[in-house]
């Protein structure tokens, strides 16, 4: 583990450590072992030097005293935010062999397709959702899906849906002609997603930890790679309050290194990582 001793630009402590996780974990659940010690250092080291502190030791005054002012670009600066287009794609594939042709005979009466990605990130995945449905159901469909995160710079950058085009490396040519618009001129190198796209997603912050202000349940949840920041009590709580977002018999989909098993029995595992509401 990393000494708190090491020659730096700022002077951080580990009792400013211990004071910046102790305020994440009560704010998000979140929580952040001793080897993320470097990580703090370099993530806040910015907001010290921007605000014009010569210590970390001001800046958790600063925080103490002035939260309103602060505190969102504290959560922001500290939250891990990594993701791709169709990442952990076995999920996709389901969706499109198994849920979608099952909620076109489920949902018939309606029409109406409603999903959460919690946790969005910058946005890949709800976009990623969107295509797949709008690949595999009727046109006429309602189709919504709710994105939310914690930190509001990468909703931003979900709501702008512009991407390095980079990013769209493993997306078939076939879809990238199909879903994104190459930039040109000065924007050559990036990628936007086309407005029929973005049309159906809205990209709202949400505390998981706080209250969930949805009124109308889900046909299936993504919330992978979230679990993994909380202890057993927290995920325990969120798996209930998953279930009880979701319709009857309706899927919650999370990351490939989380579980459910000894967490919840309101889920029954129909595949990888993959649930479904008993």
């Amino acid at each position: 583990m990393t000494t708190p001793e090491k020659e730096r630009e700022f002077k951080f402590t580990f009792d400013d450590f211990n004071f910046l996780r102790k305020l994440s974990n009560e704010h998000s659940g979140i929580q952040v072992p001793d080897e993320r010690f470097d990580m703090f250092y370099s993530r806040l080291s910015k907001r010290v030097r921007k605000l014009g502190f010569s210590n970390f030791k001001e800046y958790c005054r600063y925080l103490e005293n002035y939260p309103d002012e602060e505190f969102t670009e504290f959560i922001n600066a500290i939250t891990t935010n990594l993701t791709s287009f169709f990442r952990e794609n076995g999920h996709f594939d389901y969706l499109q062999r198994v849920v979608i042709p099952e909620l076109l005979v489920k949902n018939k009466s309606s029409r109406k397709i409603r999903i959460w990605s919690a946790g969005c990130s910058t946005g890949e995945e709800p976009y990623s959702l969107a295509i797949t449905l709008m690949e595999n159901v009727p046109a006429d469909w309602d189709i919504k899906i709710l994105a939310t995160d914690l930190d509001t710079n990468v909703l931003q950058a979900g709501i702008d849906g512009i991407y390095a085009a980079e990013r769209t490396k493993g997306v078939s040519e076939e879809r990238i002609k199909r879903w994104f618009m190459r930039g040109k001129s000065t924007q050559s190198g990036q990628v936007k997603m086309r407005s029929q796209l973005q049309q159906i997603i809205q990209f709202k912050q949400l505390n998981l930890m706080k209250e969930w202000p949805m009124k109308n349940r889900f046909d299936f949840i993504f919330c992978r790679n979230v679990l993994i920041y909380f202890d057993r009590e927290t995920k325990v709580t969120l798996a209930k309050r998953y279930a009880q977002m979701l319709v009857d018999k309706g899927w919650l989909f999370i990351g490939h290194s989380e579980s459910l098993t000894q967490l919840s029995t309101e889920f029954e595992l129909v595949g990888s990582t993959s649930y479904r509401k008993k």
